[in-house]
């Protein structure tokens, strides 16, 4: 049985992929894309897995390449989730001008960037040590203070402060420097 690692990479030397190869390179990715229009968790899995059900049944996709098929389920997640929203809000009656949906190319791409950054972070995070990992994400994530994380965690604010700075020294030491600085970039935007 192959583990998650191997199942994720895919090879760029052969043009065919299998679909669990995609879904475990894309599907958390696409999750953060589409939650990024729909803000609802549960939605956005629905939309991706929906998207994967019609990229299963398309046989030659697996065969176009890797820029194809990223392509492809960006592109589909991005529709999925626009027109769940237009559903959504022409089953609430809302009108068109107070809703509208932006669709212009720079803020799909800034969306999709966001998505492979945040993938990456998550993915460095959970290399963490439990105490630090609990902490960043509580700090850098959900954006808690010091004292909230301390009185939730039961710890010193000392040992916040600690577990911090520790855990922002691990993550700049996995993280690739173009990561981090696409990361202070969509912080701040």
């Amino acid at each position: 049985m192959k583990n998650k690692k191997d199942q994720s990479n895919m090879s760029s030397s052969s043009n065919q992929f299998t679909l669990e190869q995609v879904f475990y390179r894309f599907h958390k990715k696409l999750v953060y894309f589409s939650f990024q229009f729909v803000k609802d968790k549960s939605q956005a899995e629905d939309l991706v897995q929906e998207v994967f059900i019609q990229f299963a049944q398309k046989e030659e996709a697996l065969q176009q390449g890797e820029a194809y098929i990223q392509n492809y389920l960006y592109k589909a997640v991005k529709n999925k989730s626009l027109n769940s929203l237009r559903d959504q809000k022409q089953k609430l009656g809302i009108a068109d001008e107070v809703l509208s949906i932006s669709n212009e190319d720079q803020t799909i791409i800034q969306r999709m960037i966001q998505a492979e950054v945040m993938d990456e972070l998550y993915a460095a995070m959970e290399a963490l040590p439990e105490g630090c990992r609990k902490v960043s994400a509580l700090g850098f994530l959900e954006g808690k203070s010091n004292q909230e994380i301390a009185d939730q965690l039961g710890v010193s604010i000392n040992t916040v402060k600690t577990q911090k700075q520790r855990g922002l020294k691990l993550l700049r030491s996995r993280l690739n420097p173009e990561v981090i600085y696409t990361l202070v970039l969509l912080m701040n935007c």
